[in-house]
């Protein structure tokens, strides 16, 4: 979720403000936010089977004018710098289908609330989108503690719960949650991505894990440990993202020996951790999995958290070297069609937003939720947009394709290695793919990356 690097305009500093950590704990009131574009018809007639069917009132959330669909996300709290861009960026490109005419000529409608990643909170506003504002779909929901305390009730309300911005294999339970799909690449699969390249390329090294202690820490984990031989790791230090306190973990970590620290961290603890190994004069190479490693956010958030310490630094000089993972294109791609695509969307319905990678993880995603609707058809169901799915969607931006299928809620299967080099994310080498179980192979993708539809809209 890297993209090209650019120095840090007003909107983009006002994220990595202190009070972006240090307050974690006071969670402000939720806030929402929605599409602020119109909800009158369309005169589109595109699409096809019964493309001339009048539109009607097929579901909740569904008029024969617009789609309303919401989500919970972290505007404020320890979860926001970086990740609270994701929604803006993904209404950009729903306005963007919208003034091009729409999902068979309706309206997306995008109501999202604030839960400030407190789960609680969480669970609250996605009763209140399912059971006042009767939307269609709950859709990216973002954070795995977070989205565990909406799953099941989302499921028995049978309520599609769609492109959830979590890696958790949890989401993959067709059987227990049959609504509910994921959509990046899961934690295990990157996890063992992540840990082959650590093997091969750090042979005789001690290697140390820093990670977030719930599913999503953990089943990094998991992956790591499928790949990395015991007799390498030396430490395994956990945080809880309600405390920022971590320098006994670092002094751990310090302690070992490592001489690579592989970290499963939002971006804010991600930042911790290298503000706080410097402090001690610890200097591993960092391996970064891909949620915690946006240049941009990391870039601001050190010059930030340092600066509330007293000291100066250069954001940008600290993250270089940095390896993480990516299943978005690399931004090192300028002839990337994608990249100029929600380029061209984010300069007009984003522009005061820092072009990084939460901003093009959240038009990506958008993307592909179009492309389920579509699929869906003129007048569907809530039914129909899971059947969508199902049965399988284009890799649209992805660079490996969707598991997909009745048996398989899972998202993508693939992500390269990427250095960070200047600010910039560098793909080091092919595209990998794998599966979550312990012994599946580790591969390289031997698919086309697709090129984005010269309208920049899928096709129905």
């Amino acid at each position: 979720m890297k993209r090209p690097q650019h120095l840090i305009n007003r909107a983009g500093r006002r994220r990595w403000q202190a009070a972006a950590i240090v307050t974690a704990a006071a969670l402000a009131a939720a806030a929402c936010s929605s599409s602020s574009s119109s909800s009158s018809a369309s005169s589109s007639t595109s699409g096809s089977g019964s493309s001339s069917a009048a539109l009607t009132a097929s579901a909740p959330g569904i008029t024969p004018t617009q789609i309303l669909i919401g989500s919970h996300q972290p505007l404020t709290g320890p979860a926001a710098p970086g990740y609270d861009e994701i929604a803006p960026a993904s209404d950009a490109y729903f306005n963007y289908v919208n003034a091009n005419g729409g999902v068979y000529g309706r309206k997306i409608v995008y109501k999202y609330l604030n839960d400030a990643y407190d789960p609680t909170t969480t669970a609250s506003v996605v009763r209140q989108l399912v059971l006042q504002d009767n939307v269609y779909a709950l859709f990216d929901g973002l954070g795995t503690p977070t989205h565990l305390a909406a799953v099941q009730f989302l499921n028995s309300e049978k309520v599609p719960d769609v492109f959830v911005a979590s890696g958790c294999e949890c989401w993959n339970a067709p059987t227990t949650y049959p609504e509910t799909f994921g959509w990046q690449i899961d934690y295990v699969r990157e996890g063992k991505i992540l840990g082959q390249y650590v093997k091969q390329h750090f042979a005789g090294k001690k290697v140390a894990f820093f990670y977030q202690d719930d599913e999503f820490g953990q089943d990094g984990v998991k992956g790591l440990d499928d790949e990395i031989p015991a007799s390498m790791v030396v430490s395994k230090q956990s945080y809880v993202d309600t405390n920022v306190n971590i320098a006994p973990q670092v002094a751990a970590l310090r302690a070992s020996g490592a001489q690579v620290v592989i970290s499963f961290s939002i971006p804010a603890f991600t930042a911790l951790l290298k503000l706080n190994s410097l402090k001690l004069g610890f200097s591993p190479q960092l391996v970064v999995s891909d949620v915690g490693s946006d240049p941009i956010t990391l870039s601001g958030l050190l010059e930030s958290f340092a600066k509330q310490g007293g000291a100066t630094v250069n954001g940008n000089a600290l993250t270089n070297g940095i390896i993480t993972d990516d299943y978005l294109p690399s931004a090192g791609d300028t002839t990337n069609s994608w990249i100029a695509l929600f380029t061209k969307v984010h300069n007009q319905y984003d522009a005061k937003a820092p072009l990084d990678g939460n901003v093009f993880y959240g038009m990506a995603v958008a993307y592909t939720f179009v492309q389920a609707m579509f699929k869906a058809g003129r007048n569907p169901t809530r039914a129909d947009l899971v059947s969508a799915i199902e049965s399988g969607l284009p890799q649209g931006p992805m660079i490996s394709q969707f598991a997909y299928s009745s048996g398989d809620h899972a998202g993508a299967t693939g992500a390269f290695i990427g250095i960070i080099k200047n600010g910039v994310e560098v793909q080091e080498g092919p595209v990998m793919t794998t599966d979550t179980s312990a012994s599946g192979p580790i591969t390289t993708y031997t698919g086309t990356e697709q090129q984005a539809p010269a309208s920049g809209i899928p096709s129905p």
